[in-house]
């Protein structure tokens, strides 16, 4: 995929927007550069003047690293994929005062570790979801415990719709196929012009030109 510059650049400024990083904040780096997280996690706290706190090569992996440095570097803000938190929380946890955020991603978040993290961590939650096809994350939302947990909604300069297979909305409770539009969507898939065209197609709801939808 090819992504555009504003398309990260909108992911960047709707986070702040949504969770205001300030210059108290510590934000844990352990995500490989591999994977679109790690966007954010360097580039959201270098912008906003927080702290940028980095994790030993392979930390990602090892739970107890992770709590441990979370502890003694006073981490505000982290991202776990459901399965790595739930790794995360089976280790015998110190208490983690500084959390104030935990990000997930990657994965479905399954209802009981929401329940987990509240009562044992304390912190917010939030799930984002976002394909391959976008920068990072399009939509989210904060996951309360004993609440349904959804994908949320759409985040800044994005849209989302449940169409049907002639790209028209179906009525609330009858299943559709979620398709994305905005400034998130990536260009397309790098020298493979077939199957972009396939996959990305013009926006019927778009107010401009050039409006695509994936």
């Amino acid at each position: 995929r090819t992504l555009e510059h504003r398309a990260i650049v909108n992911r960047l400024h709707w986070m702040q927007e949504a969770y205001g990083l300030g210059a108290d904040d510590r934000v844990l780096q352990k995500t490989p550069y591999g994977f679109d997280v790690s966007v954010w996690e360097f580039f959201w706290p270098l912008s906003t003047g927080a702290t940028l706190v980095l994790a030993r090569p392979g930390g990602h992996r090892d739970p107890a690293h992770l709590a441990e440095l979370i502890g003694t570097e006073a981490i505000t803000t982290v991202h776990f994929v459901p399965s790595m938190l739930r790794a995360f929380l089976a280790e015998p946890l110190p208490a983690l005062p500084s959390l104030r955020r935990m990000v997930c991603s990657g994965e479905a978040l399954p209802a009981d570790l929401v329940t987990a993290v509240h009562e044992r961590i304390g912190c917010e939650l939030h799930n984002l979801y976002g394909p391959t096809e976008a920068a990072v994350d399009v939509t989210a939302t904060r996951c309360e415990p004993g609440q349904p947990v959804t994908i949320g909604r759409p985040i800044a300069n994005t849209r989302t719709y449940i169409l049907d297979a002639s790209l028209r909305p179906v009525p609330i409770g009858v299943p559709g196929e979620l398709l994305l539009g905005g400034v998130q969507l990536a260009r397309g898939y790098l020298n493979r012009p077939t199957l972009t065209a396939d996959r990305f197609v013009p926006d019927p709801f778009a107010t401009g030109p050039g409006g695509r939808l994936y």
